[in-house]
């Protein structure tokens, strides 16, 4: 998978374009005469150089790690020991493969990034980078200030962030150690892991690839302009004075934005909150009805921060809807999502003021037993799913079974490509039990074949 020698013997071949190339060899020549690099070899920078360069941008263990990986770099295949400088050839190579290298390059960098030892890395120090590259993206972007409307994670004195270890242990659960434990399995962090174990790990987690993209370009300042918007989180916008505390941070709606397709991860608008609109059921149906793709997110009193994605519109109506784009999610304590399973089409449900069928908002499961539920008696839910929800393969949502929910939001992640039409549809037809009453009572439906065919839209399902 890819050239072998990439990072040994005399192979390595820049992938840079020639302007970007340029770019490139400025930053080194700034780099190389930069204070503390007069103590570093003739055509060179040090890790002193490299910090006062980068400034506040950039954690210095990030940094740290960044110049292990560049100095580590033998391209002489003589293997002589990582130098206490950077040479240009170095500085090169390593950017090259980090910005626009294979998986098997990056992971190579990887390696360098973690130790200097040849051979295996254990799966604790493979985490312990993790943790670090996923607080170093947050850090960078909020220090450029392109959060883009998002609110930083709360800052905490004890370690990590709580975001930042669930999104960092979301990307390990894609890594096998030999030996093949699973993530956070006993004897896991011991598990070794050599190159074609970290070569499949960057496959398998793009996400890792993207970060340290967004690491090396936003803090070297370098191959990307200030004023570009960061490409990983979607413009915020809640409306005009809509300053609240939203349930989503930068860090959520980074992990959440990364599941979703190109144009829903450029804009996300505010639909409904419960902390602006009221605890209303009816005012939730009413805001979010029609309003194209969106997320809905609840947290409920046992602190835990779940949702789904609605792939269509919403429709008030007593048939499931959506499509196998659908899925749920989980926020806190931990990151997944839940893709459709393929066992059923229960993707969405919205039905409100029927007295024969339930009255709520669900995803995933069936009647009584959804992977998701808010019931329009609002501020209650259920989210019922042992071994787990048929629909979405998801466990237990919700820190109790039945679950009280004080937060509720939902975020339209496009706009409605047109306004949807009115339903041509008789009430007769999205309300059976009516319809059952007005036949009981021997009265004629003098409507019946006199409506307009309806459009492909009203048809159940879409």
């Amino acid at each position: 998978m890819g050239n072998n020698k990439s990072l040994s013997g005399s192979t390595f071949c820049s992938q840079f374009l020639p302007e970007e190339q340029a770019e490139i060899d400025r930053l080194f020549d700034a780099l190389s005469a930069g204070a503390g690099s007069a103590q570093a070899s003739p055509g060179a920078f040090s890790l002193q150089a490299l910090k006062s360069h980068v400034g506040e941008a950039l954690p210095p263990e990030m940094v740290t790690r960044l110049f292990d990986g560049m100095r580590r770099v033998d391209l002489t295949g003589r293997a002589r020991g990582p130098s206490d400088s950077v040479s240009r050839e170095q500085f090169t190579a390593a950017l090259s493969h980090l910005l626009k290298g294979t998986s098997e390059e990056k992971s190579l960098v990887i390696l360098k990034m973690i130790t200097a030892t040849e051979g295996p890395v254990r799966a604790g120090q493979v985490q312990e980078f993790t943790e670090d590259l996923v607080g170093a993206v947050e850090h960078v972007l909020a220090h450029r200030q392109e959060l883009r409307g998002w609110p930083r994670p709360r800052r905490t004195a004890e370690g990590p962030l709580a975001g930042v270890r669930a999104l960092a242990a979301q990307l390990l659960l894609e890594m096998k150690p030999q030996g093949g434990q699973k993530f956070l399995e006993p004897q896991w962090a011991n598990g070794e892991c050599d190159r074609a174990a970290m070569e499949d790990w960057v496959f398998r987690a793009p996400l890792v690839g993207a970060f340290l993209s967004e690491v090396v370009r936003r803090g070297f300042l370098v191959l990307s302009s200030p004023a570009e918007p960061a490409a990983l989180l979607p413009e915020r916008h809640a409306g005009p004075g809509r300053e609240f505390e939203s349930v989503l941070d930068a860090l959520a709606a980074l992990y959440l934005s990364a599941q979703l397709c190109g144009e829903q991860r450029r804009r996300w608008r505010l639909l409904f909150s419960s902390r602006l609109h009221g605890q209303s059921f009816a005012q939730l149906c009413g805001r979010i009805t029609r309003q194209g793709p969106c997320l809905a997110l609840l947290r409920d009193h046992g602190g835990h921060v779940f949702g789904g994605f609605a792939s269509c519109s919403w429709e008030v109506k007593p048939q499931f809807q959506g499509d196998n784009k659908c899925f749920l999610f989980s926020i806190a304590p931990r990151m997944a999502a839940y893709a459709h399973t393929g066992y059923n089409d229960h993707f969405m449900y919205l039905n409100h003021g029927q007295q024969t069928l339930p009255n709520g908002l669900g995803m995933g499961g069936q009647h009584g037993y959804f992977g998701l539920w808010v019931d329009a008696d609002f501020g209650k839910g259920h989210s019922r799913a042992k071994p787990a929800c048929t629909t979405y393969g998801s466990p237990q949502l919700s820190a109790e079974e039945d679950f009280r929910f004080d937060t509720m939001e939902v975020w339209a992640v496009e706009e409605p490509s047109e306004q949807q039409p009115v339903s041509k549809k008789s009430i007769l037809d999205t309300d059976p039990e009516t319809r059952a009453l007005l036949e009981a009572s021997g009265r004629t439906r003098h409507s019946e074949g006199l409506r307009e065919v309806p459009d492909r839209g009203d048809a159940p399902g879409n």
